[in-house]
């Protein structure tokens, strides 16, 4: 979830926002400024059911979803190999309610997910883990530079049918009817990271409120389209103010007729209700609930909507000659079929809801690339549930080393390692693929996922768990 961007100023919460609270009269809201001026956020991650197969010694589960659990302090979690194999993700543990909306609203039914805001991708993978096998994600991100990110974040959690999208949310428009849920942590004014984020404070100004609630709306209008009849639409923030949270989602109802969805919840998870308001909204307020401040929502779309499925347009991708066979760097259970645009080698989801989306937003996996007579697997293969590890000659890798292949760089292999494509593990689970030229192995990781701090074998800082 983005900021609304404004200049920086004051570093103190704003009388302003202070008053704005407690004129609310909420008592959920007592003591909120004292908790966000003077305690430590929480840390909290979420497991990878999917990768992860070791202990959480003396960690504290998140009761809204049993993959969640916090840490008395934050680790060091870029020196983890495990958190690149995409084994866990950091998320703060308020966020990690959407996987329980998404569990409820699908019921058991694969679902095509559209998360229109969606960078850096914790909401995406929560929901990933919570939604039927075979169901359809595509995950959108205006800004080029996160979309990136984003694309390594689920490439590295490894579910197959998953689509990543730049754009403006405006390009969704011509999708009419195409997705049974649509999900939008809009740009906020983002009180609700005051705790965590010294820029959230300082951007803060009733102005900054307005605008964001003007830019939600419009958002809103965008995605609303593309929703199917008797859809569900997941209306997020992560800010208190009503103007863009109640206020907007009872502009929602009013606009489009949307009907408002009941979540089941336990009381003791601490979940405020929204504020003046018959709408069912389920607020996170530090202090009260583990985690930083977020709202959400869920309407949905009526029936009668007069909204039409995008007929699928199959183009753009051309059937892989014979000559690249890959067949065998898929497991057996792999839905795919294999495709070429230009130098690289695709595997294209052939799930029946992924075959039902338009061209581009058929799920796929970047595979390998053609250099020459060469096929060079790619990381995107190495993190996918979908590899077959046995295609490949493996070598397990130490910690230090491990942090050496993430940093790209050249490595040694034992030396009664074969020459060509290796296939390094950690843990015992894949890492990435190197290439043994016998006296040094060519790192393959992508240069734009290295991690950037330096390392030294006899200093690392311990594993966070």
């Amino acid at each position: 979830m983005t900021l609304c961007a404004v200049s920086l100023s004051d570093m103190a919460l704003s009388q302003g926002f202070v008053d704005m609270i407690e004129g609310y009269r909420f008592p959920q809201f007592s003591g909120l400024a004292d908790t966000l001026a003077n305690t430590a956020p929480e840390v909290s991650v979420r497991i990878n059911r999917a990768k992860f197969t070791g202990v959480l010694p003396a960690a504290d589960q998140v009761a809204w979803w049993d993959s969640g659990f916090y840490f008395p302090e934050r680790g060091s979690f870029t020196f983890d190999p495990r958190l690149h194999q995409g084994m866990y993700y950091v998320q703060d543990a308020a966020s990690m309610f959407i996987a329980h909306i998404a569990r409820t609203l699908a019921g058991g039914k694969p679902v095509r997910w559209l998360d229109a805001c969606a960078a850096p991708g914790g909401k995406t993978t929560a929901v990933i883990d919570a939604l039927p096998e075979s169901s359809v994600v595509v995950a959108n991100e205006f800004v080029h530079t996160r979309a990136d990110i984003l694309r390594e974040n689920l490439a590295k959690w490894g579910y197959s049918d998953v689509k990543v999208t730049n754009a403006d949310t405006g390009i969704f428009r011509k999708y009419k009817g195409l997705f049974d849920v649509v999900a939008a942590d809009v740009p906020c004014s983002g009180e609700g990271m005051m705790r965590k984020d010294s820029e959230a404070v300082a951007q803060w100004s009733s102005g900054l409120v307005e605008s964001c609630a003007a830019r939600q709306r419009e958002i809103v209008a965008n995605l609303w389209v593309a929703l199917a009849p008797g859809g569900y639409f997941v209306y997020s923030t992560c800010t208190f103010n009503r103007i863009e949270n109640e206020e907007l989602v009872q502009w929602i109802v009013d606009e489009y007729d949307a009907e408002p969805v009941d979540i089941p919840v336990d009381e003791a998870w601490g979940i405020a209700p929204g504020i003046d308001t018959v709408i069912p909204c389920y607020r996170f307020i530090p202090g009260i609930t583990r985690g930083e401040g977020l709202f959400i929502a869920v309407v949905r779309k009526p029936h009668s909507d007069s909204s039409s499925h995008t007929k699928n347009k199959q183009k753009g991708v051309k059937k892989a000659p014979t000559k690249v066979d890959v067949a065998d760097w898929l497991t057996s259970e792999a839905q795919v079929e294999i495709a070429v645009d230009n130098d690289r080698v695709m595997a294209l989801s052939i799930s029946a809801l992924a075959q039902s989306m338009p061209q581009e937003l058929r799920p796929e996996i970047p595979i390998a690339v053609i250099k020459g007579k060469d096929l060079i697997p790619t990381q995107n293969l190495a993190q996918s549930l979908l590899l077959n590890p046995c295609k490949w000659q493996q070598v397990e890798v130490d910690r230090f080393t491990a942090l050496k292949y993430l940093r790209c760089e050249a490595l040694t292999l034992p030396a009664d390692t074969e020459k060509g494509i290796v296939l390094l593990t950690y843990g015992g689970l894949p890492l990435g693929f190197v290439k043994n030229l016998g006296n040094r192995a060519n790192n393959l990781y992508p240069a734009e996922w290295r991690i950037r701090a330096n390392i030294n074998a006899d200093a690392l800082p311990p594993l966070p768990f």
